[in-house]
C-alpha cells in the first residue's frame, strides 16, 4: 500500500515538473528577446543626462540618508550615503555594513553580536540584499557609475531607449538594462537581461515617483509583471 502510494506521488511529481517545464518553455518563446545592439557615444550620454536631470540628480548627490524597505517590508535599510554605511535589518539580524570595508562591519542577532564564521556569512548576505534592493530604488542614478557602458537603441515606434550595461560592480556584473524614458526624461520602465533571470527582455515599470525631502525623485514601487515591488515609506534627506 505504501509502495503504491509513493508510486502515485512520484508520477504526480513528474507530471507537475513536466507541466512547469512546458509552461516555462511557452513563456520563454513568448517573452524572450535578444539583447539589442546600441550605439555608444555622445547621444547616449545626452539621453542619460536628460534622465538624470528629470529625477534631480543634483539633489540626489547631496542627499545623505536614504530609508526604505523591501521584500514586503522584511528587509529594512537606512543608508548613510555620505559615509558609505548602511544599517541593514532582516529577521533577527542587524548588520552595520561598511560598504568600502565590509570586514569592519558589525553583525547582531537580536541584541547579541555575532562572531566567527556566521559573521562573514551574514555580512555577505547583507551585501547581496543591499545590492539588489538598493538597485530597485536608485538604479536610474547609476548610469554613469564606474564600469557602465551607455548606448542608444532605436525602437520600432521611432523613439530611443538607453541601454546600460554594467561590466563591473554589484553582485552580478555583466547585466544589461534598457531604459524606456518618457518625453519629460522621467524613466518609465526598463527591460532586463540579467544572469539570474533566464528570460531576456522582461520589463519592469518604475512607478509612484515622489519628491523626497532632499528634492530627489525616488520611486515608491516597481512592477515586474504581476508582482509589485513595494519600497515601503521611502525617505531621502540630508
Amino acid at each position: 500500500m505504501i509502495r503504491k502510494l509513493f508510486k502515485i506521488l512520484g508520477k504526480g511529481i513528474l507530471f507537475l515538473a513536466a507541466l512547469l517545464l512546458v509552461g516555462f518553455g511557452v513563456l520563454y518563446m513568448i517573452y524572450d528577446e535578444a539583447l539589442p545592439q546600441g550605439v555608444p557615444g555622445e547621444k547616449a550620454d545626452a539621453l542619460a543626462l536628460k534622465m538624470l536631470k528629470a529625477i534631480n540628480n543634483d539633489a540626489y548627490t547631496q542627499t545623505q540618508y536614504l530609508e526604505w524597505t523591501f521584500a514586503k517590508g522584511s528587509h529594512r535599510y537606512k543608508w548613510d550615503k555620505a559615509n558609505g554605511e548602511v544599517d541593514v535589518e532582516w529577521d533577527n539580524y542587524r548588520v552595520l555594513l561598511h560598504l568600502n570595508a565590509p570586514l569592519k562591519s558589525k553583525v547582531f542577532e537580536k541584541e547579541t553580536e555575532v562572531l566567527g564564521e556566521d559573521r562573514k556569512k551574514r555580512i555577505d548576505q547583507a551585501i547581496d540584499f543591499f545590492n539588489n534592493d538598493s538597485f530597485w530604488l536608485v538604479a536610474p542614478f547609476k548610469v554613469f557609475d564606474a564600469g557602465t557602458e551607455r548606448s542608444v537603441v532605436s525602437l520600432e515606434d521611432g523613439s530611443q531607449a538607453l541601454l546600460i550595461t554594467y561590466s563591473t560592480g554589484g553582485s552580478t556584473p555583466g547585466d544589461s538594462y534598457l531604459w524606456h524614458i518618457g518625453p519629460n526624461g522621467l524613466p518609465e520602465s526598463f527591460q532586463m537581461w540579467v544572469s539570474i533571470i533566464p528570460i531576456g527582455g522582461l520589463k519592469a515599470t518604475w512607478d509612484d515617483w515622489q519628491i523626497m525631502e532632499s528634492g530627489a525623485f525616488l520611486p515608491t514601487s516597481n512592477k515586474l509583471g504581476p508582482i509589485t515591488l513595494d519600497m515601503g515609506e521611502v525617505r531621502g534627506y540630508d
